[in-house]
């Protein structure tokens, strides 16, 4: 009797399954950021294939900036703390003119809460759970351009302060990795236009209802766990957002 297709089991490439386990190994922190994770002649002797499939669960990662390969030195675990590696993928602001951007970050506050119902369901989190608040101005050129409203399960930040994040020097991401060990790997972006409210409007220098572009991000780490919600609003005199399709 045939089994129906339910039944049947989902066929998974060797280098896939081997992608995987070392997937596991980062998250658990077996190779911390910045590290040199073994050989492929070491990891094939580990799960007992060819150093090929290990290869090929290698060039996954990388294709996923999980790691990367330094010719002649190794393969290390991807780190924020490369700040332009980190700035290219996340901040996508640009100037209209080409020229190059460096912002300076300012934390204006960082209040406890407790999450509300969109909160609970994009970080996947219980009724009532603590959350923490940070919101943030993006500098560009000496004029703010960016106003962040930050979410973050507050079981995963204990400890974080304004002091605490005033006294780092890197990224805000780099900060959450060496930090707190949360690392960002990905996000999902929704895009859109608002006008400024009065608050929004003060924080910026800008006037009440001039256009804004809202970013609205939800932040994932190892395994698909939704880690940071992340709202966004951006002045586009002089800016614009650049997204890159492959």
């Amino acid at each position: 009797m045939n089994a129906s297709p339910q039944t049947l089991p989902l066929y998974r490439p060797l280098y896939l399954q081997i992608k995987d386990l070392l997937v596991k190994s980062l998250a658990t922190l077996e190779w911390g950021p910045g590290e040199t994770i073994p050989s492929e002649l070491e990891l094939a002797a580990r799960f007992g294939v060819s150093q090929g499939t290990v290869r090929k669960a290698i060039d996954a990662l990388a294709a996923d900036n999980l790691v990367v390969r330094r010719q002649g030195k190794g393969t290390y675990v991807a780190t924020h703390t490369e700040e332009r590696s980190s700035v290219a993928r996340f901040l996508r602001i640009r100037r209209n003119d080409g020229g190059p951007v460096t912002p300076v970050s300012r934390l204006l506050d960082v209040k406890r809460a407790k999450a509300g119902a969109d909160i609970v369901r994009l970080l996947a989190l219980k009724p009532g759970d603590a959350v923490l608040v940070l919101r943030r101005v993006l500098d560009y050129s000496g004029e703010p351009v960016v106003f962040d409203e930050i979410t973050l399960p507050a079981a995963l930040f204990r400890g974080l302060t304004k002091a605490r994040y005033d006294a780092y020097r890197g990224s805000m991401y780099s900060f959450f990795e060496s930090q707190f060990g949360v690392r960002m790997l990905k996000a999902e972006e929704k895009i859109r236009a608002v006008a400024a409210d009065a608050a929004t409007a003060r924080i910026l220098g800008i006037e009440t209802g001039e256009p804004l572009l809202a970013v609205d991000r939800v932040t994932l780490t190892y395994g698909e766990r939704p880690v940071e919600v992340r709202k966004g609003l951006c002045v586009t005199r002089k800016y614009h957002y650049v997204n890159e399709l492959f």
